[in-house]
């Protein structure tokens, strides 16, 4: 046996040794050469049946083409190279499968459509499956962060702003602010499927014409036995669904980026409020044994930014001439998989950091105590300006807070010190530098969010978990 190299994976995607780390085996599966020209035969096979049930074709042609619509009927390498003969992206799978068809039957395949009718109805179906895997790692990464939400809803965290000490929250709502921004993309995956998984069937130019008078309800017939829309007008050239499709991924993508980065920031010593899962044997650094990088984390955030980068590739494919493009088509060939890969990997890596994530609720208390008299400020100013007036009590409380920061005096002992302090009794003082008594609505909003998770990941399972609407033979 050789050892030569045959150079078959050169994309990071289809590395054997770090492919895991930028798609999933739901990815792979999905966008495989085999499984895409199994679903182009699919396709065919839907197109033949239904045109048989409309009397186009012979029925036992269609039963004949459903029959050998299976990619391990062909010659494969037969396929290849009548794709390099014919420069077709096509043709080459069609005459290898129209000889597989039995009695003549193959006369009868990919009748009256043209090849993007067939590639683009193929790539809503891969686009449903990447939605359907998407949705199943949103509902148990929002699973997960609901009950965590719950859990520290009224744990003490600091609130930053601008990258300083702001004000104290309730752990629990900067989780919810993360579960309602998935939420979100949850939303516009259920809105986009009747808008964007759609069957292309309209022949040449979108006129229909080889589909005769029954062109309409082979359509629809043809639509629903895929279990897609039917589209109003053929959408060779009009490619904003893709755009929307590519869009929508890459902003869910951004989402766990965010949520990544923000793990890794609190990960740092520094801060120490958070951390990823670790178990023996994980390896940080060639040189430095000591080391526990927030890897998964910072993995989140170039799928992000990989994903980002697909969107620009998908609006420029929304300039297509006249009624046929291939150089549309082909920009999607390389962004549609590309921005699955990506952002299914993130949703991956993002649950499994969820749903190991270590939380050190002590550090947070610490943290927040160690700026106390910073994160009250809002709270003393308030409680002041009833006595003063807000402006007012505003300017004392910056003075006072600002010399507090200079020299390293507390501002609790500047304000009690200070004339300031008459208005506000010792008691009242005592409950405004408690930052643990100044979360306000931190709680209450944190199980709202809690509740529309829990909802939206049930309804979304009780839908997943409906077959689709596919009459296929096989």
């Amino acid at each position: 046996m050789s050892n030569a190299c045959r150079h078959e994976r050169s994309h990071i995607v289809d590395s054997s040794f770090y492919g895991h780390r930028y798609s999933t085996a739901a990815s792979r599966r999905i966008f495989c050469d085999r499984c895409r020209f199994q679903r182009w035969l699919d396709v065919e096979a839907a197109l033949a049946l239904e045109q048989a049930a409309l009397g186009i074709i012979p029925a036992d042609a269609a039963q004949r083409i459903a029959a050998a619509a299976r990619v391990e009927n062909l010659d494969l390498n037969a396929v290849r190279a009548e794709i390099r003969r014919t420069s077709h992206s096509l043709v080459g799978l069609l005459r290898v499968f129209q000889a597989a068809c039995e009695d003549g039957a193959g006369e009868y395949v990919h009748y009256g459509a043209t090849t993007q009718d067939i590639q683009d109805t193929a790539q809503s179906l891969e686009m449903r499956d990447v939605v359907d895997a998407l949705e199943r790692e949103l509902c148990a990464i929002v699973t997960r962060l609901a009950d965590l939400a719950e859990q520290h809803a009224e744990t003490v965290a600091l609130g930053r702003t601008h990258a300083q000490p702001a004000l104290p929250i309730g752990f629990g709502l900067k989780m919810a602010g993360w579960i309602d921004e998935i939420l979100r993309s949850g939303e516009r995956l259920r809105a986009l499927r009747p808008r964007v998984l759609t069957a292309q069937l309209f022949g040449g130019v979108g006129t229909m014409a080889g589909f005769g008078d029954q062109a309409i309800d082979l359509l629809r017939g043809f639509s629903a036995r895929l279990g897609l829309s039917a589209a109003p007008l053929a959408w060779h050239v009009a490619r904003d669904r893709i755009a929307e499709f590519v869009t929508t991924l890459a902003v869910t993508a951004g989402t766990m980026g965010r949520i990544a980065d923000e793990i890794r920031t609190l990960s740092r010593p520094e801060f120490g409020e958070v951390e990823e899962e670790w178990r023996l044997g994980r390896v940080g650094s060639s040189t430095m044994p000591h080391k526990r990088n927030p890897e998964a984390c910072e993995q989140i955030v170039v799928m992000a930014r990989l994903a980002a980068g697909t969107v620009s590739t998908a609006l420029t494919a929304m300039s297509g001439d006249h009624e046929r493009d291939s150089r549309s088509l082909r920009l999607e060939w390389a962004c549609v998989p590309d921005v699955s890969h990506y952002t299914l990997s993130a949703a991956d890596i993002t649950r499994l950091v969820v749903d190991g994530l270590i939380i050190h609720t002590d550090r947070m208390r610490q943290n927040t105590e160690h700026v106390a008299g910073q994160v009250v400020s809002e709270r003393l100013m308030l409680a002041l300006g009833k006595h003063v007036g807000k402006q007012t009590a505003h300017e004392h409380v910056y003075e006072l807070s600002q010399e507090s920061r200079s020299t390293g005096t507390p501002l609790e002992e500047l304000v009690r010190q200070n004339g300031v302090a008459q208005h506000l009794s010792a008691e009242e003082l005592d409950g405004i530098f408690d930052p643990s008594s100044y979360l306000g609505a931190s709680a209450e909003l944190t199980m709202y969010t809690v509740a529309q998770a829990r909802a939206w990941a049930a309804e979304a399972r009780r839908a997943l978990g409906r077959p689709k609407e596919s009459t296929l033979a096989h």
